[in-house]
């Protein structure tokens, strides 16, 4: 049962040479090489930008998360994300379903991982020189479909703080439906933003629909080569 699950979690695992670097030694030289002009002549603005994606992410624990994995052995960098990105997908959930949205801590808690993940992607498309591509962009697809489901309830919490809408949110998933219906720009009109910050959230997560799906979603998936069973040479 064992060999099951470590073949069901972990896939394949081959003895290798651990690489020379740790996870959080490689965003420092990663920021060093930005610094230096390595890898890319930039200079001003487009640098200054980054510098400080690539700095950021050393303000969250994610980076974190990933070098205590690595001193377990490579192939669980990949499993303490998986579990990682999957609690900061049900952490604003379980803030909606039990009222949590006044609590001053798990509200400062949600929003602090929510940019997190808003920094991450940019991140790791404009700003990690010295990363070799992700062993499976399939994974990386997956993983950015549950941040986007992420933000979704995260942006849900946000609306259920206060009385932002044209009516009150009666259950919490109407804060899911309500941000679900914005982030895909569909716009129903039963409901609709009624405060200013109301619509400073609507317009921020209209921005980050165009940022994350259209932009990243195609940066991925142009990276993804697929061969089905209907590929096959033998057929």
């Amino acid at each position: 049962m064992k060999k099951i699950l470590k073949k069901l979690i972990l896939g394949n695992v081959a003895k290798t040479d651990p690489p020379p670097f740790n996870p959080l030694e490689k965003r420092i030289q990663n920021i060093k090489a930005i610094w230096n002009n390595t890898h890319q002549d930039d200079n001003g603005l487009e640098k200054l930008v980054r510098l400080f994606l690539s700095s950021s992410q050393l303000l969250f624990p994610g980076i974190y998360i990933k070098y205590f994995a690595f001193k377990k052995g490579d192939e669980y960098v990949d499993l303490a994300v998986d579990f990682y990105v999957l609690l900061k997908v049900f952490f604003p959930l379980l803030i909606l379903i039990n009222q949590w949205q006044n609590n001053v801590v798990m509200l400062g808690m949600m929003i602090y991982v929510l940019l997190e993940t808003i920094l991450y992607i940019p991140t790791l498309i404009f700003a990690s020189d010295l990363f070799a591509k992700p062993r499976s962009y399939k994974r990386a697809m997956l993983l950015l479909f549950l941040n986007y489901i992420e933000i979704i309830f995260a942006y849900a919490v946000l609306y259920s703080c206060d009385n932002y809408l044209n009516k009150p949110i009666e259950h919490w998933f109407d804060a899911i439906y309500f941000s679900t219906v914005t982030s895909s720009s569909i716009g129903y009109g039963d409901f609709y933003p009624a405060t200013t910050w109301g619509k400073f959230l609507v317009c921020t997560q209209a921005l980050l629909f165009l940022f994350f799906v259209i932009l990243f979603l195609n940066f991925f998936s142009t990276k993804i080569k697929a061969k089905g069973y209907f590929d096959s040479d033998n057929l």
